[in-house]
C-alpha cells in the first residue's frame, strides 16, 4: 500500500516508459544513456523517499526491548547504538524482531557482521556508466540459512515461550557471539565453547533440581562430554588446516593410447 502509489501515477509512469522506449530507437546513443541516467536517478529518489517513510515508521516502534538488543549489539560489535539502530530499521528482515518477541515466537534472532559486496555506480562526465563491487562491513539480520557465514555472528536465544517485554527481556533472552572471521567456523565454535561456555558451566552453583551441583555424577558426565566434544572440534580443525591436497592430473595422457583389453591389463 505504501509503495504502490495511485493508478493515475502508475499509468503516467507506464506511458512515459513506453514513450521513452520508442524514442531510444532514433536518438543517438549518448542521448539515450543520459536519459537512462536521469530516469534511474528519479527512480532512486522515489525509492529513497519510500524507504525513509518505512524507516521512520519502524523507528516509532522501537521500545525498551529493541533498546536492549541494540545495546548488546553495539557493545559486542563495537558500533555505536545509533549505527545499530539505523541498520536495524533499514533491514528488510526487521519483522523477525517482532516475531522473536511474540509468545511462542522465534527461538533465535541472528545478526551477521561481515564483509558484503556493495554495488557502487560510477557515472563519468562522458556518461560512461560502470558498476564496481566493493566489500564493506555490514550488520544485518539473517535466518542463518541463506548467506555464507564469514565474519561475526551475534545471537539472541529465548529461554521460554512467554511474551518478551522490556521488563523481562534480560531474564528471558540470552546473548552471545561467534567470531568466525574468514569463515573459520570450527575455530570460532571451539573458542566459544572452551573459553566461554565451559568455564561458565564449571563455575555454575545452581543446577536447579540437582542439589549436589558439580558433585552430581550426571553433571560430571555432561561436562566431560562437552570437554570431549571441544577436543573433537580442535582435532577436526587441525586436520583440515593441515590437509593434503592431491595434484590434479590430466588423465587423457594415460588413457589415449589404450586400444584393447591387453592395454588396459598392462596399465
Amino acid at each position: 500500500h505504501r509503495c504502490g502509489g495511485n493508478l493515475k501515477t502508475r499509468s503516467t509512469e507506464l506511458g512515459s516508459a513506453v514513450t521513452e522506449s520508442s524514442l531510444t530507437a532514433v536518438l543517438p546513443a549518448s542521448t539515450t544513456v543520459k536519459k537512462s541516467i536521469v530516469l534511474s536517478s528519479e527512480s532512486r529518489k522515489e525509492l529513497a523517499k519510500q524507504a525513509k517513510v518505512v524507516k521512520e515508521e519502524r523507528r516509532a516502534q522501537i521500545d525498551g526491548r529493541h533498546r536492549y538488543l541494540i545495546s548488546r549489539l553495539a557493545d559486542g560489535i563495537d558500533l555505536t547504538e545509533q549505527q545499530v539502530e539505523e541498520t536495524i530499521i533499514s533491514d528488510d528482515k526487521f519483522q523477525l524482531i517482532e516475531q522473536f518477541f511474540t509468545p511462542s515466537g522465534l527461538k533465535k534472532l541472528l545478526f551477521f557482521y561481515q564483509d558484503v559486496l556493495q554495488q557502487k555506480l560510477n557515472a563519468s562526465s562522458r556518461s560512461d556508466v560502470s558498476t564496481n563491487n566493493l566489500p564493506q562491513k555490514k550488520l544485518f539480520i539473517t535466518m542463518g540459512s541463506t548467506e555464507d557465514f564469514t565474519g561475526t555472528c551475534a545471537f539472541f536465544l529465548r529461554t521460554s515461550d512467554v511474551l518478551i517485554t522490556a521488563s523481562n527481556i534480560s531474564q528471558e533472552v540470552n546473548f552471545g557471539m561467534l567470531d568466525c572471521t574468514h569463515g573459520n567456523i570450527l575455530q570460532g565454535l571451539e573458542f566459544f565453547l572452551s573459553q566461554i561456555m565451559i568455564p561458565t558451566l564449571k563455575s555454575q552453583q545452581n543446577w536447579g533440581a540437582v542439589k549436589e551441583g558439580l558433585e552430581n555424577s550426571q553433571i560430571q558426565d555432561f561436562l566431560y562430554s562437552v570437554d570431549k566434544f571441544v577436543g573433537t572440534l580442535s582435532s577436526s580443525r587441525q586436520n583440515i588446516e593441515d590437509k593434503i591436497e592431491l595434484t590434479k592430473v590430466d588423465i587423457d595422457i594415460y588413457v589415449k593410447n589404450l586400444q584393447n583389453p591387453s592395454d588396459y591389463i598392462t596399465a
